[in-house]
C-alpha cells in the first residue's frame, strides 16, 4: 500500500498531490478509529503516516546568463534536476520555438543542438549580432509550464585607444595635458592612467552615440619634472570583452639628423654621394623613409634602413632630399639640399706624338716723329700691347683647357702688378730724357761776345769776375 501511494504522489502534480493529500486525511478521520493513532497498532495506518510524512522530490529547471563578444558564440543550456520525461524547449525573446526537444522548428541556421538529453537541452548561437541581444526562455512541459530565463548580453569591444598630447615639446615645469578616447564600446570602457609605476588620475566623460554605442574620454593633468624624460604614460581600456588594452606616449619626439659621408667636399657631376640619417628618441624610431621633396628619387639611388647611395651624379639630382624618422608619438625629419657642381678640369697627360711650335712674330710701328716728343702714355700703351700679345699667344690654339676663378684671379693680378712695372719704367725714362744744361738770364745781351771775357764784361748786370753757372732739374 505504502509503495502505491508514493507512486501516486511522483505521478500527480503539485496541486494534484496536495489535494490528494487532503481527501486521505479526510477519510482517515472518517473510518479510522480514534484510537488507532494510537502507538501504530495498525499496519495500514503506519504506512499511510510514512508515505505522508515522506518529502516530495519536484522537477527543477534551471539556466545561465551568458555575455558573449559581437560576432562570436554564445551557448544557451537548459537544464532539469529530477526530470520525469516532461519536455524541454527553448524560445526566442521574441517568444518563437528555437528547438522543441532534438528539433528546431526556427529556420536559422546559425542556431545548432549541442547536446539533448532527458535533464538537458544545449543550444549554440553562432556569429552573433548585437540584434541577438535579450531574453531567452527554457520552457519545462509541467502543470503548470516552468520557465528560467537566460538574458543574452553582446559585448562591443572598443576600438584602438587613441592618446593625444596637448604640447608637442614639454619644458620642466610646465603642465600638460593629455587624453585617451576608447570608442564604440558596449558597455562603457573604463580608462585608467599610468605614468611610469605610478597611477594617475584622469577625468572621464561617457558620450552615448545614435547606435547604442559608448565613446569614453579622460583627461590628464600633470606638471613635468625633469625624472619625467623618456618616462611611457600609459592609457589602460578597461572592458569585459577585452584584455591588456592600451596605448602609450613618451614624452620624447625622434631627433633626426642627416650625415654626409661622402664626398667631403664639393659634390661634382660624375662623383657617388653616400648619405646616413641618424635616428634616436624614445622609443626608438621603427620606420626610417628618404624621401625628395617635390620630386620623385632617382630610379637608380639605393636606400638601406637609414642609408641613401646615388652614383653618377649629374645636374638633374639636384633638389632637397629629406630623411623622416617616426615612432609611436609622432614624427620628425631633416633636409639635406643637394647641389652639383661642374666636374673638376685637368690638364692633359703629354703624348709622343710630334709637337709643332709656331713662332708668331709681332711687330710694332712707333710715330716717326722725333724721339724726344714720344709722350710717356704713349710707351706705356705700347708696353701693355706687347704683353696682352704674348699672353694671348700663350694661351691660343684650340684644345686649350678652361682655366678655374682662381686662375682667372691670378692673371688679373699679375697683368696689374705688370702694368705697374710698365708705368715706373716709363716715368723713369722720361724724367731721365728731361734732364740737361740750361743757362740763367744773368748774362742777357753777352751773345755776340767773342769770347766769354767780353760777354761777362758787356753783360747787362754789369757783373764782374763770374763765373758761368750749371743747374740741373730732375
Amino acid at each position: 500500500m505504502a509503495a502505491a501511494l508514493h507512486w501516486l504522489l511522483t505521478v500527480f502534480s503539485h496541486q494534484s498531490r496536495v489535494l490528494f493529500l487532503l481527501c486521505i486525511t479526510f477519510l482517515s478521520t472518517i473510518f479510522i478509529p480514534v484510537d488507532a493513532y494510537a502507538p501504530c497498532t495498525s499496519g495500514n495506518l503506519c504506512a499511510l503516516v510514512f508515505v505522508l510524512s515522506c518529502p516530495v522530490v519536484s522537477q527543477n529547471l534551471v539556466t545561465d546568463n551568458v555575455s558573449v563578444v559581437e560576432g562570436e558564440m554564445a551557448i544557451i543550456s537548459c537544464r532539469v534536476k529530477n526530470n520525469d520525461d516532461s519536455v524541454i524547449q527553448l524560445l526566442n525573446p521574441n517568444r518563437q520555438t528555437i528547438y522543441f526537444r532534438d528539433m528546431r522548428p526556427l529556420k536559422d541556421a546559425r542556431f545548432q543542438l549541442v547536446n539533448f538529453s532527458d535533464n538537458e537541452l544545449r543550444v549554440s548561437l553562432s556569429n552573433v549580432s548585437l540584434s541577438d541581444e535579450g531574453r531567452y526562455v527554457c520552457q519545462l512541459y509541467t502543470d503548470p509550464p516552468q520557465e528560467a530565463y537566460a538574458d543574452i548580453t553582446v559585448l562591443i569591444p572598443p576600438g584602438n585607444p587613441i592618446i593625444e598630447a596637448r604640447d608637442e615639446v614639454l619644458s620642466e615645469g610646465n603642465e600638460t595635458e593629455m587624453t585617451c578616447t576608447a570608442m564604440s564600446s558596449k558597455p562603457a570602457a573604463t580608462i585608467r592612467w599610468m605614468k611610469g609605476d605610478k597611477e594617475l588620475p584622469g577625468k572621464p566623460k561617457v558620450e552615448l552615440t545614435y547606435d547604442k554605442m559608448y565613446t569614453v574620454t579622460s583627461r590628464l593633468t600633470f606638471t613635468v619634472s625633469k625624472e619625467d624624460d623618456g618616462v611611457p604614460v600609459v592609457c589602460i581600456v578597461d572592458h569585459p570583452a577585452v584584455k591588456d588594452f592600451q596605448a602609450q606616449k613618451y614624452l620624447e619626439q625622434p631627433e633626426v639628423k642627416i650625415v654626409v659621408e661622402f664626398p667631403q667636399g664639393l659634390t661634382r657631376e660624375g662623383e657617388n654621394l653616400e648619405l646616413t640619417c641618424q635616428a634616436k628618441g624614445k622609443p626608438q624610431p621603427q620606420r626610417v623613409n628618404w624621401v625628395k621633396v617635390d620630386d620623385d628619387v632617382p630610379s637608380h639611388a639605393v636606400i638601406t634602413g637609414g642609408d641613401l647611395y646615388i652614383e653618377n651624379l649629374n645636374k638633374s639630382y639636384n633638389g632637397t632630399y629629406r630623411c623622416v624618422a617616426s615612432n609611436s608619438v609622432g614624427e620628425s625629419y631633416d633636409d639635406y639640399i643637394l647641389y652639383v657642381y661642374d666636374a673638376p678640369t685637368t690638364t692633359p697627360i703629354p703624348t709622343t706624338a710630334t709637337t709643332t711650335t709656331t713662332t708668331i712674330t709681332t711687330t710694332i710701328s712707333y710715330p716717326e716723329a722725333n724721339q724726344g716728343t714720344v709722350s710717356p702714355s704713349h710707351n706705356l700703351f705700347y708696353l701693355c700691347l706687347v704683353f696682352l700679345l704674348l699672353l694671348s699667344d700663350s694661351r691660343a690654339g684650340e684644345g686649350a683647357p678652361r682655366t678655374v676663378d682662381h686662375a682667372v684671379i691670378g692673371g688679373v693680378v699679375a697683368v696689374v702688378v705688370f702694368a705697374m712695372l710698365c708705368l715706373l719704367i716709363v716715368l723713369g725714362r722720361y724724367f731721365a730724357r728731361h734732364k740737361g744744361t740750361y743757362f740763367t738770364h744773368e748774362a742777357k745781351g753777352a751773345d755776340d761776345a767773342a769770347d766769354a771775357d767780353t760777354a761777362i764784361i758787356n753783360a747787362e748786370g754789369g757783373h764782374t769776375n763770374s763765373d758761368e753757372k750749371k743747374e740741373y732739374y730732375i
